[in-house]
């Protein structure tokens, strides 16, 4: 955290896009009230895609093909236009409810918001693979931008209006709880959690690290006031791959571990990950606070450099994992906040078992449960040469409490959700004849994505399992198995990143209708942001990079759709909810 002394030298700055915000005393000080520098959204009205969708323009022929480092020429060539487009209207889908007649909507269940794969990265972290991707040509960038792209610099702004965004929907028609669906921070680092946790408390931010250099000129640098949750806003966490390990991807190990809060630049031949970093030969990079577009400096072959590049060392760049654990330090810090509830769904028996699984029931008059599902890897020893620690995953222990949390609330009558990270055998595109994407590998999972689907059919009250992981808007059907009735399926809804284009979070709404069946809801919202603020910068660094690092672009030149999608998913009930249901009353 920045002292007040510090936030009041850098208030007299000019940025544009920034204002002054008012702010209670606390933490010492000579005043009751102090200014602080805040990044205020566009709230003159806030928009669902269903009303306005965000796209992408188009880029014309003969565009010139730039680096990835080249940010200032993102913008000269149009790489990172966007323009405002008409609403997406929702997609009705009522494959999975034969029995559904069009029938008119009776009430709200439940409504709720779901952001993911937020990805706060400590841009300035020794301990982090920037170098082959910024060193890229057009094209060729060797991890498409997840290693390095210029989104870095401004990951806490873009989550601070993703905030304000929830709050301003909120007041229109209020949410009864929220929840992150893993991959809040890049690469395990205590910092980056902090930054998580103080962005939906309202905290200061001090979005820099080490020797914090240019936060007294660059704007994405300095350190800001967050605007916080709405407080009346429960919400809830569930883990992913990247909150645990090394970028998402290895557990922490003799090289990676020590690098976090030492002084050298990480020096890696990350063409030769899957060897456990024994080989050396590139210097991996941090960036350049004092720089405008956040230049890589202490990158490239380890022969350019006459001595090792470093960086001021900073303890709170610490990893969360430890050699026994990489989630139990993750989890503890929940328990640090001033927003409800205490744990956001963690409870002391979670640190206790050093398990990440819970479940809640959102409001207490209302049969509907969620299952929180870590489905992660587990534990060291997973690098297989099929496996890595981005694949999903389920041990015994995780396998028979899923197991047991679904008979319970089956046989309690109540209707159910699964929250995870990783999506279980979902579609690949939005094309339903594409095919299916595996994610479970087993081993080391027990159960493979076939063998979990088989279990999941077995209950007629789960009716919804959200994902993040894939950083895709995509809503997959798991019908039935032959032999079972309609009331066997389920809906998968996968929601995009807050991180790469479309920086979206979603909405839900649980709707009871007058021929017994349910409608869920789902809406894709871009975070509103303000001209000249590092959110907005954000979004088109998020559009420039879909368009240029890699080949086929994920963004082709001519493509201005939004890369959302809303929809309405009809659920058919068993006849026993049907009454439960029925009996609510709703308002």
């Amino acid at each position: 955290m920045v002292d007040r002394r510090t936030f009041l030298k850098y208030s007299v700055l000019a940025v544009p896009g920034l204002q002054l915000a008012g702010c209670g005393g606390g933490g010492g000080g000579d005043s009751a009230s102090a200014q602080f520098l805040a990044w205020p959204i566009d709230g003159s009205t806030v928009y669902t895609t269903a009303e306005r969708q965000i796209v992408a323009a188009a880029l014309p022929a003969g565009t010139p093909q730039i680096k990835p480092a080249e940010v200032s020429k993102y913008a000269q060539y149009g790489y990172s236009a966007w323009q405002s487009a008409g609403g997406l209207a929702h997609l009705k889908r009522t494959e999975l409810a034969p029995q559904y007649s069009g029938a008119a909507s009776r009430g709200r269940l439940l409504s709720f918001f779901a952001m993911t794969d937020i990805h706060l990265a400590d841009k300035e972290s020794p301990a982090q693979p920037l170098y082959g991707d910024w060193s890229a040509a057009y094209g060729a960038a060797p991890t498409g931008g997840s290693g390095w792209s210029p989104i870095v610099v401004a990951t806490t702004h873009v989550l601070d209006a993703a905030v304000q965004t929830i709050n301003a929907l909120h007041a229109r028609k209020p949410f009864d709880f929220g929840i992150s669906l893993g991959d809040n921070i890049n690469n395990s680092q205590y910092n980056e959690l902090r930054w998580f946790i103080d962005v939906l408390d309202g905290k200061t931010i001090t979005p820099s690290s080490g020797a914090h250099a240019g936060a007294d000129s660059i704007d994405y640098q300095m350190p800001y006031q967050s605007a916080g949750l709405d407080k009346r806003i429960p919400w809830y966490q569930v883990i992913g791959n990247h909150d645990q390990f090394w970028m998402g991807s290895y557990y922490e190990n003799a090289i990676t571990q020590p690098a976090h809060v030492g002084s050298q630049i990480l020096n890696i031949d990350s063409s030769n990950l899957g060897q456990e970093f024994l080989k050396t030969g590139f210097y991996q990079g941090v960036v350049d606070g004092t720089t405008p577009y956040g230049d890589v400096v202490g990158a490239g072959p380890q022969a350019s450099f006459a001595t090792p590049p470093t960086v001021v060392a900073d303890a709170n760049r610490r990893s969360l994992a430890t050699s026994t654990s990489s989630c139990l330090n993750w989890m503890s810090e929940f328990f640090a906040t001033t927003s409800t509830p205490v744990g956001h769904g963690f409870k002391q028996a979670n640190l206790d078992q050093n398990f990440a699984c819970y479940s809640f029931q959102p409001k207490a008059n209302l049969p509907i449960k969620v299952i929180a599902l870590d489905d992660t890897m587990n534990g060291m020893g997973q690098n297989l040469p099929s496996v890595d620690y981005a694949r999903g995953a389920l041990d015994q222990k995780r396998y028979d409490w899923l197991k047991s949390e679904l008979d319970e609330g089956q046989l309690n009558n109540k209707l159910m959700i699964i929250a995870a990270h990783v999506p279980i055998h979902p579609q690949q595109t939005l094309d339903p004849t594409s095919g299916n994407y595996p994610l479970f590998v087993s081993p080391p999972s027990v159960v493979s994505d076939t063998q979990l689907l088989a279990l999941l059919h077995n209950y007629s009250n789960l009716i919804l399992w959200i994902a993040g992981h894939r950083h895709v808007n995509v809503v997959t059907p798991q019908p039935a198995p032959a032999g079972k009735t309609a009331e066997y399926a389920f809906w998968e809804v996968e929601t995009a990143s807050l991180r790469d284009f479309p920086q979206q979070f979603r909405t839900f709404e649980i709707l009871a209708n007058s021929d017994n069946t349910l409608s869920i809801v789902v809406t894709n919202v871009d975070p509103a942001v303000a001209a000249g603020s590092p959110a907005a910068a954000s979004r088109g660094y998020a559009i420039g990079t879909a368009r240029i690092f890699s080949t086929p672009p994920t963004l082709p030149a001519g493509d201005t759709t939004s890369h959302s999608y809303n929809a309405e998913l009809v659920v058919q009930l068993s006849a026993t909810m049907q009454t439960t249901v029925g009996n609510l009353t709703l308002a």
